[in-house]
């Protein structure tokens, strides 16, 4: 624990030695500046300005990274400096990274028509700080935006890469308690029994699903039960990333599934991963013990 401070003070000097090199070398903006990318942009932010419509329309000044974005895709004039320190970083145990703010100065409005052009520099990195996020180092790169090869603005980005702190970990918590009211009490009574039980008016025989206290079809209060055969496909489905929620460990998929007898219902598909669930996969109904009270249908996958 003695050598520590002078191993940081050696790594940070390291990092050190990247200010000031190039992060993005002539950059070029993949499409000029453009009526419909301020009018979609406008429309976003619910900016009704008068200046940013009509033959003498400037884009708004907010936009200015806007024009420099590459998208998904990664930039060919990013440097490889820039690419080493974060490499750096990351193999230090630095490998989670989020942005931490920007600041942007207007030197000249940007007007539709006007060809971008663009330099980033590794302008900061910090001393190691502590955050609640973990410790880590704050990288700081500066973006000189030109239209024309005239300065229109300077764009600052910082980010924080960090070594994740050690959480303590919780007691595993018990899944939500599904609401029983007297409208639906019989499906939880029947899931007890590991039977899926679909109402069914008496007076036009349609099936219903979640459980009624009438018949949307034709108004009557009658009704009795089938069970499901337990046969569906993924009618549609969510996969759940963020935010998490005790008791449940992301990603995981929601499905829309459709039964066999034409209802639908919510669920969680299961036994296959997230990524492979598909719209119109064939799933077969099981039911999961999730503690010693509470017992929930689910959908289990079926590939080929």
């Amino acid at each position: 624990m003695s050598g520590e401070p002078e191993v940081h003070e050696e790594f940070e000097a390291r990092l050190k030695a990247y200010e000031g090199r190039p992060a993005a070398a002539t950059g070029v903006g993949r499409d000029p500046v453009n009526e419909p990318m301020i009018r979609h942009w406008c429309e976003a932010m619910g900016d009704t300005s008068p200046a940013y419509t009509g033959p003498d329309a400037v884009a708004p000044p907010t936009m200015l990274q806007a024009w420099t974005m590459a998208g998904l895709t990664r930039r060919p004039e990013r440097t490889a400096a820039y690419d080493e320190l974060l490499t750096l970083l990351d193999e230090s145990g630095h490998h989670a990274v989020v942005a931490t703010d920007c600041e942007q100065e207007y030197l000249r409005p940007l007007r539709p028509g006007d060809e971008i052009t663009f330099d980033s520099v590794i302008e900061s990195v910090s001393g190691r700080k502590t955050t609640k996020l973990g410790a880590g180092y704050f990288v700081t790169t500066r973006t000189d935006v030109r239209a024309g090869g005239e300065l229109a603005g300077t764009h600052r980005f910082r980010i924080l890469k960090y070594a994740p702190a050690q959480r303590p970990s919780k007691p595993a918590e018990r899944r939500p308690r599904p609401v029983v009211n007297r409208d639906n009490a019989g499906f939880w009574e029947g899931v007890a029994r590991h039977e899926l039980l679909i109402q069914r008016c008496t007076a036009c025989a349609t099936l219903r699903f979640p459980w009624l206290p009438g018949c949307t079809t034709c108004g009557s209060p009658d009704w009795d039960t089938v069970e499901a055969s337990g046969e569906g496909t993924v009618y549609s489905y969510v996969v759940l990333h963020h935010p998490p929620f005790p008791a449940f460990e992301p990603p995981y998929a929601v499905g829309l599934i459709e039964l066999a007898e034409g209802v639908r219902m919510v669920s969680n598909v299961v036994g296959v991963p997230y990524d492979k669930v598909r719209i119109g996969m064939p799933v077969r109904l099981e039911f999961r013990a999730y503690d010693d009270e509470l017992v929930l249908p689910v959908f289990q996958g079926v590939t080929p």
